[in-house]
């Protein structure tokens, strides 16, 4: 996603910046789809890690962006469910690596560049809150869906996390969100975001609907901007 800052705004290496980006990027493999059994004994059964797999293919697309993008991100977005805050810290620790072995396949022990990026959590992006995405048989009896930040953000690569950071969403949503909510949600926390950063390359990590609901955004916005007018949005 491309947004015209309209204005030819300068980084600290005194390129001008034309366009931001905005990249939307889904959670990798979540473990309860990988291992059916291990919500039986959870402690928080509607907030699944990522299986292994989902680990290593997460690292390998934060170096994909690193070496294929052509511009750097300075900020990452993150639903505060576990499987994205892992997504997370493999992610940065590949596009902020000092240095990244052959057969490194994973972010244990990769050290990094704390200045490269930054990191917050983002309630706007977080799953739907509701039934069809969160199964009644995981789901908490009481429809208290919560998180602790403090320890979302222990998670992530040490110096990157920035606390400064005003949230679009202030709060989770009520459980049994109507899914047009959620979208409606997602396209305001995107579309915040983007306005709230207008110099700065995002990504933004997020859940299945809300990767849906930015490639809708993209479609709409390039279709609009055929005119040939100047201020576009576009994946």
């Amino acid at each position: 996603m491309k947004k015209d800052s309209r204005e030819n705004q300068f980084l600290e290496n005194q390129r001008p910046v034309l366009y931001q980006n905005v990249l939307v990027m889904r959670h990798g493999d979540r473990n309860d789809n990988i291992d059916p059994l291990w919500s039986s004994t959870a402690a928080r059964p509607w907030d699944p890690p990522l299986a292994q797999s989902g680990r290593v293919r997460a690292f390998q697309a934060g170096l994909r962006l690193r070496q294929s993008l052509g511009f750097p991100i300075h900020r990452v977005f993150v639903s505060p469910f576990l499987r994205c805050v892992q997504t997370a810290v493999e992610v940065v620790v590949a596009v902020s690596a000092v240095d990244v072995g052959p057969e490194t396949d994973t972010s244990y022990g990769v050290p990094i560049d704390p200045s490269k990026v930054k990191v917050s959590i983002e309630y706007g992006l977080t799953e739907l809150i509701n039934s069809r995405a969160i199964r009644l048989n995981v789901a908490p009896k009481d429809g208290n869906v919560d998180f602790d930040i403090s320890k979302c953000e222990a998670m992530l690569p040490p110096e990157t996390v920035d606390n400064n950071v005003e949230r679009v969403y202030k709060e989770l949503p009520m459980w049994e969100e109507p899914d047009s909510q959620a979208w409606a949600r997602y396209q305001q926390t995107i579309n915040g975001l983007a306005d709230k950063y207008p110099t700065e390359n995002l990504l933004l990590i997020t859940h299945g609907e809300g990767v849906k609901v930015a490639l809708s955004m993209s479609r709409k916005e390039a279709a609009a901007n055929k005119d040939g007018s100047t201020f576009s949005k576009g994946m």
